[in-house]
Order: C-alpha cells, then structure tokens, then sequence
C-alpha cells in the first residue's frame, strides 16, 4: 500500500572482545531494530490492507493485528486511538491518491469524454492493484466497524460523481443537448453504478473477477 522511504534505525552492533572463539548461532543473531516515528504507523495500515487481501477474510480485531505484527494491542493504541481510525487511515489513503490522479486527469485532458472515461478506469485499476482498499470501498470491511466510516467511504463517491456530472455536462453542451444538466447527471448515475458492480463482483469473486475486465469495449458503450 504505501512504501516507506528509509530503513528503520537500530542499534549499533555488540562488539565482541577477542576472548577465544565465538559461537556462529549467537554472531549471527539479528538485531531488533526500531521503527523510525510514523513508520510503524504505516506498517500497522499496511499489515491491515494486507489482512483484508484474503479472500473470505473474516472481521478483523485488533488481537489478530497485533499477533500478525508480533506486537502488543497496546502498542497498537499508541499510533491509534481506535480500530475505526485505522479503517480512517485506509481511506484516507483511497482519497488522496485517487483525488490527485482524478484532479491531474481534469487538467490534462482537454476532452471531457476523455477525462470520464480516464477517470473511470484509474478507479478500477486502483482497485485492481489493492484488493484490500477494494473491500473498504464497497464497504464489506466496515459492516461491523462504525458509522461513520461508511458514511465517509459514500462522501468519496459522492465526489466521484460530482466530477463526472461536471465533465458529462461539458459533453453535453458540446453536441448541443436541450437539457445537458439532466442528461449529465442521468449517466454520471449509470456509470457510477457500472464502477460499483465491478468492484463488489471483483471483492465477492475472491479478486478473481478483474474490475478491468474488457473495459475498453465497456466504456466505448457507456461513453460513447
């Protein structure tokens, strides 16, 4: 999900006086090293990305966490106040990095059919590469995680949606629509329902089901 720049700090290594042979098992012994601060942050959301990767994973807790990062739930609480704020970290994550490629397709493409269409797949190829964020996405992981979350996982939509009414509209006043709002709006609908079936049929099939699957052939029918 998201690579740390850098390797974690540790402590400098034992020196060994020359008192006589030295046991192999006990040289070789690794040294623990200690995250840099905010690295272990990261790993923690991309441990939890990866849980969710499984298929058919079921509801993770915190026990499940901490055992597979080999540490404590109280250490988990240090860089978390709340499981659900590591669910917030996830989606965060999902908003900036595809609000920043979204906002570069705005300013790079001139046409507006381009630019949904554009949209439309850096979104499904998002999902495709982090099967995990998938989940979040359609919202299986947070069924029984809070409100809240949900809520904020449909605002992302909301958004994606608004940007394609703006293009759609854009589109229709170029070939001449008598009513471009409506019709912008009517396919930004569709179309944003077309992105949810292929997510949900992509988490539900086990991520054996691409959300690419012939999209070029799709999307010359959706945006014609």
């Amino acid at each position: 999900m998201v690579d740390p720049n850098g390797e974690p700090d540790g402590q400098a290594p034992l020196l060994v006086e020359d008192e006589g042979p030295v046991d192999p098992a006990v040289e070789a012994s690794p040294v623990r090293k200690r995250p840099k601060p905010g690295e272990r942050r990261i790993q923690i959301l991309q441990t939890l990305a990866a849980m969710l990767e499984q298929p058919g994973a079921e509801r993770i807790t915190t026990a499940s966490l901490a055992a597979r990062l080999d540490v404590s739930e109280a250490a988990l609480y240090r860089h978390f106040a709340s499981k659900a704020q590591m669910f917030e970290g996830l989606i965060e994550f999902i908003e900036q990095s595809m609000f920043t490629l979204l906002n570069q397709v705005q300013e790079r493409e001139s046409d507006p059919r381009a630019q949904v269409a554009r949209s439309l797949t850096l979104l499904l190829q998002f999902a495709e590469k982090n099967p995990g964020m998938t989940r979040v996405m359609v919202g299986d992981a947070l069924v029984y995680e809070h409100e809240r979350l949900i809520v904020r996982m449909n605002q992302f939509f909301d958004r994606i949606e608004s940007q394609l009414r703006t293009s759609l509209r854009a589109a229709a006043d170029a070939r001449g629509s008598p009513t471009p709002t409506v019709d912008a709006a009517a396919q930004a609908s569709a179309l944003l329902a077309f992105v949810l079936g292929r997510l949900q049929r992509y988490a539900r099939s086990g991520f054996k089901r691409s959300p690419t699957e012939h999209l070029d052939a799709a999307l010359h029918l959706l945006v014609p």
